[in-house]
């Protein structure tokens, strides 16, 4: 029977975050970033079992710290890393077996929710692959290489793509050792899928679905946490 697998990846760094330690280990009030990601993906029925992608040094501190202490359920593997997200994604899915729903997530989005979860999956299902997102709240200008704002586009038209990012698992594993042999540099998991010519559906995600990069994100972080309280 085919199972619908989900890859969190926290192998970088986060120089943004402007710490010593890898930002996904950071504590929100209490508890480790990552750890909310896990808990969710844990808890969700739709979701079979869990990969982690970190690095390598980092492998034993996630499996003891953070799956062992907190007693997250479904991990089924802690794996390393690459060079780049797109390599650190490849490994992931590299390991997984008998699966037909893969949910592709970043560890540094505490706030994913159930909906979009198991509407990635239903989607994935129908379309090959889909991406949550939202529509930006600000204006979105094009800025030419002297920093002067050349157009203006149409807010209703432009997404923000957020993670999961669900694909059917043979569609992406094949798009992805196709890429991995050309040397192709994309910046998202969706990239990958298109520049081999295959659609992909975008889904409403959640305002509070937010990647935490700056220090700034970890304030806006416990007040989302309050509200979910």
């Amino acid at each position: 029977m085919s199972k619908n697998y989900a890859i969190i990846v926290a192998a970088g760094k986060g120089k943004r975050m402007r710490t010593d330690i890898n930002k996904q280990f950071l504590n929100i009030k209490d508890k480790p970033l990552i750890y909310y990601t896990l808990k969710t993906f844990a808890d969700s029925k739709a979701v079979d079992g869990i990969i982690i992608v970190c690095a390598e040094d980092e492998i034993e501190y996630c499996k003891h710290e953070i799956v062992e202490k907190y007693q997250i359920a479904k991990v089924l593997k802690i794996v390393s890393g690459g060079k780049e997200r797109q390599n650190s994604v490849y490994n992931g899915i590299n390991v997984i077996k008998n699966c037909e729903i893969v949910l592709i997530h970043d560890g540094a989005r505490p706030f994913v929710n159930d909906r979009i979860i198991e509407e990635g999956i239903k989607y994935a299902k129908e379309y090959g692959a889909c991406a949550c997102g939202v529509v930006p709240k600000d204006t979105i200008k094009i800025r030419d290489i002297k920093g002067f704002s050349t157009s203006t586009l149409n807010r209703n038209e432009v997404f923000s793509v957020q993670t999961p990012q669900c694909f059917r698992y043979d569609l992406i594993l094949k798009c992805y050792r196709k890429l991995n042999k050309e040397k192709v540099n994309v910046t998202d998991d969706t990239a990958v899928v298109n520049y081999y010519g295959n659609p992909v559906y975008l889904y409403e995600g959640s305002y509070d679905n937010i990647k935490i990069t700056t220090p700034e994100d970890l304030y806006i972080a416990e007040n989302i946490i309050d509200k979910m309280k």
